[in-house]
């Protein structure tokens, strides 16, 4: 590896980057990093970032997620933790299923066909399933192709479906749209915004991510970075990371998991194509199904039944759902609560069990 490769990594992804972010595509800064290093890697052979750098990823990515997390959601606890859990159980049927599935039908090994359908983040899992072995051009591929869909096509099929069902109802002169679940008060976010906070919050953070890479624990960087900073945020209100920050980790990280994709993983990239249309068309089905679930047991109505069970992050679904005249705060906190039980349990079961049975 050349001195130069870095840099050209970092610019090639940078570049695309700030072009996504100009064109508004969704989570573009991130996007746009994958493709332009991947583009870099693929037709020169030059796209590199240092091994380690999954390190310090996975602990700042740890650190932004748990700077999530507010009091006031815990306070919604006792009135989403059913539709919580009924959401992630689904979820884990539909990834262990799924993936047991594509190991099965395609050339992919198992932890690889697990990691590809985990609902968690379109970095976060790549960089984990490199921590666990797996292929992680072949499962950043297909998070990405879960990811597009989650904030493209998910968000105009819900509403397409909504107002066909709507239209049906009113001729038939009833409504089974179920009720709108009713917290529509903003969530109550954190004003500390201090250079001392976010010394704190890195210092958490890093600690705790070297003793869960240590632990030899899957994901055990990112684990431990997270219940660092939920603990300081939560028990001393005092955990805060800067937007530069922020957008350097998505630079960071999407060029790591684009510099993964060589040439050979794009002719390989026939082999992905049937589990990602697996992998889509049962997210949708799941989107219907979850939708529908959630309607009955806690009164949601069909849009934010749908939104809950829609594979996209926590930010992508706010903004969609206020594009959608959604404005159920429970939507959000639910999304927040499920990328975080996705990302962090899900991997060490999934590592258990290709412990036991593979």
């Amino acid at each position: 590896m050349r001195l130069t490769d870095i840099p050209l990594t970092l610019l090639a992804g940078g570049v695309f980057g700030v072009l996504f972010v100009f064109l508004k595509v969704p989570n573009g800064l991130r996007i746009g990093a994958m493709l332009g290093s991947a583009l870099l890697n693929i037709f020169f052979g030059i796209g590199r970032v240092p091994p380690h750098t999954r390190i310090l990823v996975q602990v700042i990515a740890g650190a932004l997620i748990g700077c999530t997390v507010e009091k006031s959601d815990l306070r919604r606890l006792p009135s989403i933790i059913k539709p919580t859990l009924v959401v992630v159980g689904i979820l884990f049927v539909l990834n262990l299923s799924v993936g047991f599935l594509i190991y099965k039908i395609s050339p992919i090994d198992p932890v690889t066909a697990f990691m590809c359908v985990i609902p968690g983040g379109v970095t976060d899992t790549p960089i984990i399933a490199a921590d666990m072995g797996a292929d992680t051009s072949k499962v950043a591929l297909a998070q990405l192709a879960r990811y597009i869909m989650g904030v493209g096509f998910f968000p105009p099929m819900i509403l397409a479906w909504d107002n066909l069902r709507t239209r049906e109802e009113a001729r038939r002169g009833k409504n089974t749209g179920g009720r709108a679940a009713g917290n529509s008060a903003a969530r109550q976010k954190s004003a500390v915004k201090s250079p001392w906070a976010f010394v704190c919050t890195m210092a958490a953070a890093l600690g705790a991510g070297i003793l869960g890479d240590m632990s030899g624990i899957p994901a055990g960087t990112l684990l431990f970075a997270i219940i660092a900073v939920v603990i300081l945020k939560l028990g001393f209100d005092f955990a805060w990371l800067p937007l530069p920050v922020k957008k350097f980790t998505l630079l960071v990280s999407g060029c790591y998991i684009g510099s993964a994709v060589s040439m050979n993983d794009v002719r390989g990239f026939g082999e992905l194509a049937l589990p990602i249309a697996i992998i889509v068309s049962c997210y949708v089905a799941n989107c219907f199904v979850s939708g529908k679930i959630l309607g009955k047991i806690s009164g949601f109505s069909r849009k934010e039944g749908m939104l809950i069970a829609t594979p996209a992050g926590a930010t992508d679904i706010a903004l969609s759902s206020a594009d959608m005249g959604v404005e159920n705060t429970d939507v959000i906190i639910i999304q927040i609560f499920r990328s975080i039980i996705a990302i962090v349990v899900f991997p060490q079961i999934i590592n258990l069990l290709i412990l036991i049975f593979f």
